[in-house]
């Protein structure tokens, strides 16, 4: 049996790995995706943006390439490694001779700061410059900051001059937006020392991550198409009750200028040279939570597999997939689960003990094994739900340094009784060496397809019956129970010719119900939805089922503490 208990002592950090890579020039990336040189903007020597030129061109033409999304099980808070598995299976294809891209989003520095770290992959499965990638990067998230305030501040000046047409102070349902974990603006009131600084409101902010126009960004697939999501954002309701939207504001065209070049999909590259596109940073449960619809679209025109990933868990991110993403043409080919065995043992360990409150003669005692077997019951479910909507899914067990063998044994004997291809990926300590079966496994499943594949509702269905089905067929409920404020917003999203647009559920991610402490497979229990409003930029109506923290807190020891920069300008601590 092999000993992995010094699994993560024998590699440097994710930060020593990134400075010590060896990078291949970015006109070489760009090269091996077929792009010329005038197609691309260098920024450096390390990253590049597409042309609007090259958008246009290569989003016209045939995609025959392969999709491959990756998604999770419900993730423990750390994380189940999404990112470092699509990162290593990129890598991996490449061991195997294959032409494959990463397409990922890219990471928020409140995050960073705070208690979650970069999301630029990990080990040696990584995109880079890491510290670019995490700070700052080509400014993408800026500018969608910069563009979200100046709606607000549009919003402001109009209310000032009292124009046409008449916005109702208490209906202003545009915040202000901020890159960073701030939880003292979560509740502000703007416009306060007399008449010549505005008209005095409550308002708020939230992350940039979690703006609609980061979800615009995230759907939009040129210009013109910027600009007319842009144009019916809401973001306000008149004093008749009627919405008011940017474009009523004249706003459109200036907003458009600000966001011009972040709607550019972002060139780098993986440790081992493999293209990545870093595109995009929407929230995965307000918003479709994956990187932009354009960067995949031209990934699959340029590159024979293109792996990007969903976020949180498949009941999420995949379903927002499946209902959101994939109605533009980006069906994907291929899905791979990613497991771990932690976080079987996270969701075993809640049932076992579950059982032991039914009988209090029950030793608790060593029961990894019992444990691990018991959480086997998440992974059916998410395996029963992506077979269900046409996949012959790829388990991905994403090893972590203290799994034993015969715990990974487990796991692959479970996917072997059901049938279902399992690999376990090793891309962390090895790179896409340590990918290349998963990578196998995942290209067959492309190569094969999912000719059954269809979403999960059709758009002509009522925003009730599209929420009852997410719910009974994806999270396991008995049913939905809308609240009386829901029944409400119900009858008016109907009345302003919302209905037909796919719904984008907001539920807590660690678990499968709505109660985040219902681990498992929780049975017996109805969604209950408590709001419904429309995200017209992007295209969606966002269904709360509970309350959204859209502007995260600075934990007790923020990881800015442990970030510096060196004299030659090295950024550690990351």
């Amino acid at each position: 049996m092999t000993d992995t208990t010094t699994h993560l002592e024998e590699i440097p950090s994710d930060a020593e790995i990134s400075n010590a890579a060896s990078y291949r020039p970015i006109e070489d990336i760009a090269r091996d995706l077929g792009l010329e040189t005038d197609e691309i903007e260098r920024l450096g020597s390390t990253k590049a943006k597409v042309t609007h030129d090259a958008i246009q061109r290569h989003t016209a033409e045939s995609r025959d390439g392969k999709l491959i999304l990756v998604t999770a099980m419900t993730p423990t808070r750390a994380g189940e490694g999404k990112t470092v598995t699509t990162v290593g299976l990129g890598q991996g294809l490449g061991k195997l001779g294959e032409d494959g891209l990463v397409a990922v989003r890219q990471p928020s520095l409140g995050p960073i700061f705070g208690i979650k770290g970069g999301a630029a992959g990990g080990g040696y499965s990584q995109v880079i410059p890491m510290d670019d990638i995490n700070v700052h990067f080509t400014g993408d998230i800026h500018a969608i900051t910069v563009a979200h305030n100046l709606i607000a501040a549009m919003v402001d000046n109009h209310l000032h001059q009292d124009q046409e047409p008449r916005i109702d102070p208490g209906e202003v349902v545009w915040p202000r937006a901020l890159d960073m974990n701030d939880r003292a603006l979560r509740n502000v009131v703007v416009g306060l020392g007399g008449s010549v600084n505005g008209v005095p409101r409550e308002s708020e902010f939230l992350i940039t991550a979690a703006s609609e126009l980061m979800a615009v960004v995230g759907m939009a697939t040129d210009i013109p198409d910027l600009k007319t999501r842009v144009g019916r954002v809401i973001v306000a309701h008149d004093v008749d009750g009627e919405p008011v939207t940017v474009d009523d504001l004249g706003a459109t065209g200036a907003v458009a200028a600000v966001l011009r070049d972040a709607i550019r999909p972002n060139l780098v590259q993986t440790l081992e040279g493999t293209p990545a596109f870093i595109h995009g940073g929407p929230f995965a449960n307000i918003a479709h939570g994956t990187n932009t619809i354009v960067a995949d679209q031209i990934g699959l025109s340029l590159a024979d597999y293109v792996v990007t990933e969903a976020g949180f868990g498949a009941d999420l991110g995949a379903e927002k997939f499946f209902d959101i993403v994939s109605r533009h043409d980006l069906e994907p080919d291929a899905v791979v689960l990613v497991v771990t065995v932690r976080a079987l043992k996270h969701h075993g360990e809640h049932v076992l003990e579950s059982e032991d409150a039914l009988d209090e003669a029950v030793t608790p005692g060593d029961r990894s094994l019992e444990a691990l077997e018991a959480g086997f019951a998440n992974l059916d479910h998410h395996l029963d739900v992506l077979e269900h909507v046409g996949f012959d899914p790829v388990v991905a067990i994403n090893r972590f340094p203290d799994d034993s063998e015969a715990d990974l044994e487990a796991v692959r004997a479970h996917c072997r009784e059901r049938g279902v291809t399992a690999a376990v990926s090793d891309v962390y300590r090895n790179g896409g060496e340590g990918g290349v079966e998963l990578a196998r496994a995942a290209r067959d499943a492309a190569d094969r397809g999912a000719p059954d594949f269809e979403p999960l509702y059709d758009l002509e269905d009522s925003l009730e019956a599209k929420l009852e089905t997410v719910a009974t067929e994806v999270y396991g409920a008995d049913g939905v129970d809308f609240t009386k404020g829901a029944r409400s917003d119900l009858e008016e999203l109907a009345e302003q010719g919302f209905a037909d647009l796919p719904v984008c559920i907001s539920k807590v991610p660690s678990s499968l119900s709505d109660d985040p402490t219902a681990l498992g497979v929780p049975t017996d229990w109805t969604l209950t939805v408590r709001r419904l409003y429309p995200s017209a930029g992007p295209g969606f109506v966002v269904a709360l089922t509970g309350d959204v923290m859209t502007m995260p807190g600075l934990p007790s020891e923020p990881a800015a503490k442990e970030i510096d920069v060196k004299p030659d300008g090295t950024i550690t601590g990351l």
